[in-house]
């Protein structure tokens, strides 16, 4: 039980912060008035629209390119880390299938690269 003593601890120092920090920002955090601007969706610095216009708005393909380029590469640092650390034990299995995901990966690169999203306008 003594091994679990340190761990109880450190739990009950987390929850008594973040109740704490939850109690103080709501007495001493800024009082907003909202208005109907503030309930309105956020879209991505384009007016929100309702009715017919809403159907007949282009949105600009620029904002999930940018947001595919970031996925894709976290996506490749979060696989591409461990199989780094594990080479050597990996074998010739690790590398194949190491190869196999940097071609998929590649796959999506390129697509990425001839939408126009790397170019940063």
């Amino acid at each position: 039980m003594n091994a679990y003593v340190p761990i109880l601890v450190m739990g009950a120092i987390a929850v008594v912060f973040a109740a704490f920090s939850v109690g103080m920002g709501g007495k001493l955090g800024p009082r907003h008035r909202f208005n109907r601007a503030k309930y309105a969706a956020y879209e991505c610095g384009i007016e929100p629209m309702s009715g017919e216009s809403l159907r007949t708005q282009r949105i600009p393909v620029k904002y999930y390119l940018t947001a595919m380029l970031f996925i894709i590469f976290d996506i490749e640092i979060v696989f591409l880390y461990p199989w780094a650390v594990y080479f050597n034990s990996l074998g010739m299995f690790g590398f194949c299938a190491m190869a196999l995901f940097v071609v998929n990966v590649s796959v999506a690169y390129a697509y990425e690269w001839r939408r126009g999203g790397l170019t940063w306008d």
